[in-house]
């Protein structure tokens, strides 16, 4: 691990001006980052230490409706608060069903959403990697790429966004807080990922210094509540990232689909929403053949990036199921294996 400075800011502005001298990063749960300094992936000058700032940690209900949710907000104390499992059970189950339960307790909401990809060639300085080395190419073109990505990938990256937490958050259309130099601003978290073209070391809009301090929940997320699951398939069922997945919300009312909403995990190097998928859907019967429709047009434009042509189908699989689970209802308690496809509802209650 690279020499360097740490420091611990007392307050939003003096982080981010700490961090927006070069070669700074922010440390927070450290899950993601401290793993690529060891293997020398990143070498960080200066450590900004935003653990300890003061309302970051908060979850709120907003007057107008919706939640709040601090950037400092831990993964495990999120998916278990009792107001926001209620209204988001399907963000829960994704929360409950990443990484594992040690790295839950340590993982931050603001650091969910900036992990890095997983893609073997980041991680390892010698290999060749266009986000780690801008210009030096990308090893996984022709290399180990059966996880990889099949939407919006390019000749210069294929890796895939990890995150299970996001992808429910893109489907419900849900806003980031950001504070910079520059000041505050917010956008919708599916504008704040990059897709890769030719410049994939850009990876979301931050600017540098620029720090997640926050993200909230429209009130119209709640709306699903009764009909949303996320399904995650996976080569582990204990703690892996997803091959596929899916966050999948349905309004029915008198046997016909008002409302959908889907995003997918594991397919692209940002969270997929289909929302010809869900225009689809509107005014279809909640049938397995609505559903198969839907995932074939979700699917519409997906190609393989390598040995990884069985994901297309998979995905469309995990599609048709997941709005097949949506449309029996979210159930009232957790599945004992959380997004799991080979759970049942049978499990324990959320806030047990």
């Amino acid at each position: 691990m690279n020499l360097f400075d740490y420091v611990r800011p007392a307050s939003v502005a003096e982080a981010v001006a700490a961090a927006s001298k070069p070669g700074a990063a922010y440390f927070a749960g450290g899950t993601n980052l401290l793993d690529l300094m060891k293997t020398g992936a990143l070498t960080p000058g200066k450590l900004v230490d935003i653990t300890r700032l003061p309302g970051l940690d908060r979850i709120e209900t907003l007057s107008e409706g919706g939640m709040r949710i601090g950037a400092m907000v831990r993964n495990a104390d999120l998916a278990r608060a009792p107001d926001f499992a209620a209204a988001y059970p399907a963000v829960a189950e994704a929360l409950l069903s990443g990484a594992s339960a040690q790295l839950r307790n340590a993982a931050t909401v603001g650091g969910n959403l900036m992990q890095r990809t997983r893609c073997a060639y980041l991680a390892d300085p010698a290999s060749v990697c266009n986000r780690r080395d801008p210009g030096a190419g990308c090893d996984a073109l022709e290399g180990e790429n059966r996880t990889h990505a099949v939407l919006g990938w390019s000749d210069a990256c294929i890796a895939t966004h990890p995150s299970d937490f996001c992808v429910p958050l893109v489907a419900f259309d849900a806003v980031v807080e950001i504070e910079g130099p520059e000041g505050r601003r917010e956008m919708p978290l599916e504008e704040f990922y990059l897709l890769p073209g030719e410049t994939p070391e850009h990876e979301s809009v931050l600017a540098g210094g620029e720090l997640i301090t926050g993200l909230r929940l429209p009130p119209e997320a709640a709306d699903f509540r009764a009909r949303s699951r996320y399904l995650k398939l996976r080569e582990r069922t204990s703690f892996a990232f997803a091959l596929v997945s899916a966050a999948a919300a349905l309004q029915i009312e008198d046997g016909t689909i008002g409302k959908a909403r889907l995003a997918l995990g594991g397919v692209a190097a940002r969270p997929w929403r289909a929302r010809s998928a869900e225009a689809l859907l509107r005014g279809a019967e909640p049938t397995a053949e609505s559903f198969a429709r839907a995932a074939e047009a979700a699917l519409a434009d997906a190609k393989p990036s390598g040995d990884n042509a069985f994901k297309i189908e998979l995905a469309r699989r995990v599609v048709t199921r997941a709005f097949l689970l949506a449309a029996a209802g979210t159930p009232e308690s957790v599945p004992a294996l959380p997004a799991s496809v080979f759970s049942s509802d049978t499990g324990v209650s959320i806030h047990a």
